[in-house]
């Protein structure tokens, strides 16, 4: 049986100290090799269908990773076009409740309505200000910015209690983080980032009664019988959540697909347990360097404050983290080491 180690070992090997996973993640070697396996077959006129059955294995591999039927999840191409989707279904004057300065493709879709109540609060006073009259409330579960972790649990109670449905952004946390979609009424996460795959993929689950979304994007793919509903209006969509699917880039499930494997062999347990550790390690050495990160207990995210301008030279020393608003950003995922934490902080301290 292989360890965690091992598995890690057989599929990353960075030429840098890679910390900013929250930007991007890193492909495995089964993903790259999937991939030109994906190019092979096109470039030989060989048929697609492979590249389709990927779609579906994906989709498979994030249900059970969410907790949820496969039946339940639409793949689209980013997480801005699921939120346009759900803000589509909203009535005109309907109140949406964000958090503030959460990720523009969790919340911009609903402003560019413009016949919504848009209205952002403190993450942290996100529960209590859902009032009667909430018709939405939409949020990630790690704020990218800093880490910052979603009170997930008193945020459902509070909108079953007014009557509001949620909306959970799992952009930065799927991977590493438990995902319970059931939970909410819609959940979303891109697949580039800590789950490991190529851009332009991303899923979005929804309620077994679709939650009143209306499949605006629907096209050929959406149907009951897709390469049956090439010509004309599609006459029958999808009995499941595929109804919401928007025409694959097929490229990007053929990486993505072995990507979600890889997670599911090492479980989001271990390398939630692993990413973690790091994040503590890297938060009590800034301390001894006299530095005090955001507070974001519990989070693989860490952002210092008044670090961000150090990027460019950690750059240069084969360090790649994020500056955030002038914020050091450094994210940890299971191809991360105490060495490279330990290499971080000894930059830091010149």
């Amino acid at each position: 049986m292989e360890t965690f180690e091992s598995l890690v070992r057989a599929e990353f090997a960075p030429k840098n100290t890679f910390l900013n996973t929250a930007s991007s993640g890193l492909l495995p070697a089964r993903s790259v090799a999937a991939l030109h396996e994906a190019v092979a077959l096109r470039a030989a006129g060989s048929p697609l269908d492979p590249l389709f059955q990927d779609v579906e294995l994906a989709r498979a591999s994030f249900a059970r990773l969410a907790g949820v039927p496969a039946t339940r999840v639409a793949a689209g191409p980013s997480v801005a076009a699921h939120t346009g989707l759900v803000a589509a279904a909203l009535p005109a004057g309907a109140e949406v409740l964000t958090a503030e300065a959460d990720f523009s493709s969790v919340v911009n879709p609903f402003h560019m309505r413009g016949d919504l109540k848009v209205r952002a609060v403190p993450l942290d006073r996100l529960a209590e200000s859902v009032r009667p009259g909430t018709a939405l409330v939409a949020v990630s579960a790690a704020q990218s910015a800093d880490g910052r972790i979603a009170d997930l649990p008193a945020l459902r109670a509070a909108a079953a209690a007014h009557g509001a449905r949620t909306y959970v952004d799992f952009s930065q946390a799927a991977g590493w983080l438990p995902m319970d979609a059931d939970a909410s009424d819609f959940t979303v996460s891109t697949t580039f980032k800590w789950l490991l795959g190529p851009h332009g993929a991303a899923f979005l689950v929804v309620p077994e009664d679709f939650g009143a979304l209306t499949p605006v994007l629907a096209g050929w793919v959406a149907g009951e019988e897709p390469w049956a509903s090439c010509y004309g209006p599609v006459e029958e969509l999808a009995h499941s959540a595929r109804r919401f699917d928007v025409s694959p880039a097929l490229f990007s499930y053929a990486g993505l697909r072995p990507s979600l494997a890889l997670i599911e062999e090492i479980g989001v347990a271990a390398v939630h347990a692993h990413d973690t550790a790091l994040a503590v390690r890297f938060r009590a050495g800034l301390a001894r360097l006299g530095h005090e990160a955001r507070p974001a207990p519990g989070s693989a995210i860490v952002s210092v404050p008044g670090l961000g301008h150090r990027r460019p030279e950690l750059a240069r020393a084969g360090i790649e983290v994020s500056d955030r608003a002038g914020q050091l950003r450094a994210s940890f995922h299971l191809y991360n080491t105490p060495a490279d934490v330990d290499r971080l902080l000894d930059v830091l301290a010149g």
